[in-house]
């Protein structure tokens, strides 16, 4: 073998590197509104899966922070659709999110699909924007968190803290009298 033909074998392999990484990103990422997603700042969170569920994995990220009264991006990307018919995705959300884009999306067998939902909180504290993934008769269905505002949800306090003598930390809580 010579110098000129170890050239051509090396050429050779990196034209088909090349055209498989061409083939594999062939597939454009959809939004609710039928736009291009262009940003990937984040990264996505996938979501759990469970045996039974509807085989498509789903992945989100909250972009930014959501504030009362100004719409926040979370960006869906839907993969492991296999059913030649497609599969659907359903959105809705909580008391105290609105949703302004579409609530239903169509999902192509074989390809990854970017969607992004537009949600306008109302209140401060936690909301959910609910998935509904529908393949072949089986359903996912996954909560997206979001937080508006600072505030965390916390639990109210069920009862009076007090010292005992030695120091102790003890809760005192009143007891209910069964009837």
């Amino acid at each position: 073998m010579n110098l000129r033909s170890s050239s051509m074998i090396a050429a050779a392999c990196l034209a088909l590197f090349a055209a498989s990484a061409c083939a594999d990103s062939t597939s454009t990422p959809r939004t609710a509104k039928g736009t291009a997603s262009s940003s990937q700042a984040a990264p996505m969170t996938a979501t759990a899966r469970k045996p039974n569920d509807s085989g498509v994995a789903i992945q989100y990220r909250v972009e930014g922070t959501a504030r009362v009264g100004r719409a926040i991006s979370v960006v869906l990307q839907f993969d492991g659709v296999s059913d030649p018919a497609g599969a659907t995705a359903r959105l809705t959300t909580d008391a105290g999110l609105t949703l302004t884009t579409s609530s239903t999306l169509a999902l192509p067998a074989g390809q990854s699909t970017t969607a992004t939902a537009m949600v306008t909180s109302d209140r401060e504290g936690l909301a959910y924007l609910n998935v509904f993934v529908t393949q072949n008769g089986a359903m996912s269905i996954v909560a997206i968190p979001v937080q508006t505002g600072s505030s965390a949800p916390a639990m109210k306090a069920a009862g009076e803290l007090k010292s005992s003598p030695e120091g102790e930390k003890i809760i005192s809580m009143p007891a209910k009298e069964p009837k």
